[in-house]
């Protein structure tokens, strides 16, 4: 990997973490979700007038596979944003980043992928890392704790989005081996903003949006462009480098969401948390290195 994919990369988890505190800070998790969508197509349009060449054909397989992302990645943000309400962000982001222990399996069963020794062991230090993140003490006492934790709405709602997580990206596997990257990514973000303002032009949902807008405006603005630098910095990465490389490299966002949480918004158990960070990063690297 050539040092500036290197800087691209990281620069990525930099930003993929910065758009979860951006979350975690704000007050209606679901409202500033979708002015973070709305701000990200709106740019993403513009780079595609732009940048982009001919639009694809809109084949139905094209629409299903997008529609059936963007359902995935919806539900993905509005459980991470559940998540958020109570759970701090340096145990909640690494329990959502889990769709690596699930990723690989589905791999098999459903793509006729093949997992090696190796990729099983990442897969077992993946589950050791959830199972630990949740830990306050390394006393005895505490070894039963992450069951007690399931009767936590956060704790679960996080799980979820890691296990939602993971059948998107089955699903966005199979469209960009199908379809350009790009041109598929940008229907996932048109069919993801349709959806969620969908869901808040409910009854009862009506003035979310405005509201949110009226308590944070700065952190509103920052949304968009946070996760659009993610996004553009990880796929110009990825053309620089070989995708082995790659994700291992991004996972470096479990490690500054960790840090985030304990150094800046002072939550607890800061050690263990690092160190249960580690061993889901260790076991990502043996899960694509094998």
């Amino acid at each position: 990997m050539n040092s500036l994919a290197f800087v691209l990369i990281l620069f990525s988890a930099l930003m993929h973490a910065l758009w979860n505190l951006l979350v975690k800070q704000s007050g209606d998790k679901t409202a500033y979700i979708w002015w973070m969508f709305l701000q990200s197509g709106i740019l993403f349009s513009l780079i595609m007038l732009l940048a982009a060449g001919p639009f694809p054909p809109l084949s139905p397989r094209l629409l299903l596979l997008t529609a059936g992302g963007a359902v995935c990645f919806v539900l993905y943000h509005l459980f991470t944003g559940r998540a958020y309400r109570e759970g701090d962000l340096s145990m909640t982001y690494p329990l959502a980043q889990t769709a690596m222990l699930y990723v690989p399996l589905w791999g098999v069963l459903l793509l006729k992928e093949h997992l090696s020794p190796l990729g099983g062991a990442g897969i077992l230090l993946i589950a050791i890392g959830a199972y630990a993140v949740q830990l306050r003490t390394l006393r005895m006492s505490e070894v039963l704790r992450p069951f007690h934790n399931l009767g936590s709405s956060s704790v679960r709602f996080a799980l979820a989005a890691g296990l939602v997580y993971s059948f998107g990206a089955v699903i966005d596997k199979s469209g960009v081996t199908r379809y350009d990257p790009l041109h598929f990514t940008y229907l996932l973000v048109v069919w993801m903003l349709l959806l969620m303002s969908l869901n808040l032009l409910r009854s009862g949902n009506r003035g979310r949006i405005p509201a949110e807008w009226r308590r944070h405006p700065r952190l509103v603005l920052c949304a968009g462009p946070v996760m659009l630098c993610s996004f553009l910095s990880f796929r110009y990465g990825l053309q620089l480098a070989p995708m082995s490389y790659a994700v291992p490299v991004r996972q470096a966002s479990l490690l500054i969401a960790v840090l985030i949480g304990v150094v800046f918004l002072g939550e607890r158990a800061g050690r263990i948390r690092f160190g249960a960070t580690l061993l889901i990063l260790a076991g990502v690297c043996l899960v694509r290195f094998g």
